[in-house]
């Protein structure tokens, strides 16, 4: 488990992502596509998934992307 505390940036950028995926419904993003798209780096990457999946912002699909957590009806 990450701490948003050791990664003091993935706040910041938490409202980032959270705004991208609420405004592009389906957006559907792998970790690596996240790291080009917005240039994270591996470590704040991890961060950013962990804060967002356990704040249920994002949720992980069976094929390893991650989707906005609204998207699993």
């Amino acid at each position: 488990m990450f701490s948003t505390m050791e990664y003091p940036g993935v706040s910041r950028w938490a409202t980032l992502v959270r705004a991208e995926y609420q405004e592009m419904p389906g957006l559907n993003l792998t970790r690596k596509q996240m790291e080009r798209l917005w240039g994270f780096d591996s470590a704040t990457c991890d961060a950013l998934i962990a804060a967002l999946t356990d704040a249920q912002v994002l949720r992980r699909t069976r094929d390893g992307s991650y989707v906005a957590f609204q998207s699993a009806h």
